[in-house]
């Protein structure tokens, strides 16, 4: 990983503009308290010292390695969410970091209970936050669980997994339906987390939203939005990162 050192001035007040611009957003168009997720992929160590200093706690991370990495430079308080794709190889490198707060990319029955079992077997003590990912849009190419089967795996999850609290429902949501207001990629998932709190008594959170449309889902209801260029600038493509 790049080096934690403290960043520049200059890189410190870009960063302290754009995050009080987001959380003045965040404010303004939450309709409930919402959480304020800063995605951090491929950036350094150090700009997520510049947003900490400021009171930021909640980051996200794509790429478990990098995840890794970080989480053992960085302050022991920060509050990791994983947001990339789940794979059930990297599920025990995940219950080894000690601050990780949430998965919020569970896609499967499956997933839940391998994560379930390397946190358990990690001797956790308290419970991983997860979110099960929902493919609102029923792209193929697009992770998640279809809407039809998103009662199971919840039902999976809290009847099967002890060492995981089911959080909410996160959707990431297509380009096409992010041109749309309202995005019906939120609109679903605000309808699933409806109809699971009328069939089987959960309330749950929604985590929708990114940098180009985060204050439009926190209108429709989301409690978490994950928002990255808005507040780190635009990220370099992965081999870039990696060669700097």
């Amino acid at each position: 990983m790049e080096s934690t050192a403290t960043p520049s001035h200059e890189r410190s007040a870009e960063i302290a503009d754009n995050l009080c611009e987001v959380q003045a957003a965040v404010e303004r168009s939450q309709k409930v308290p919402s959480r304020l997720v800063a995605v951090s992929k491929y950036k350094p160590g150090s700009d997520i010292e510049a947003a900490y200093s400021l009171g930021q706690r909640h980051f996200g991370e794509n790429y478990v390695q990098e995840l890794c990495e970080k989480a053992a430079a960085l302050p022991a308080d920060i509050k990791w969410h994983f947001i990339g794709r789940l794979q059930s190889n990297k599920c025990k490198m995940l219950a080894g970091i000690p601050n990780l707060w949430a998965v919020e990319t569970i896609d499967s029955a499956a997933k839940a209970r391998k994560m379930n079992d390397a946190w358990v077997n990690a001797g956790r003590q308290s419970q991983l936050n997860v979110f099960v990912q929902v493919n609102t849009s029923g792209e193929q190419n697009k992770g998640g669980v279809e809407r039809s089967d998103v009662e199971s795996v919840v039902q999976e999850i809290i009847g099967s997994c002890a060492g995981l609290c089911l959080k909410g429902l996160m959707t990431i949501g297509s380009i096409e339906g992010s041109q749309k207001r309202p995005n019906p990629d939120f609109l679903a998932l605000v309808a699933l987390r409806d109809e699971l709190k009328h069939s089987i008594g959960v309330d749950l959170e929604l985590s929708m939203g990114m940098s180009d449309d985060f204050e439009h889902a926190l209108k429709l209801g989301a409690t978490s939005v994950r928002v990255g260029s808005k507040i780190f600038g635009a990220r370099p493509a992965k081999e870039n990162a990696q060669q700097n």
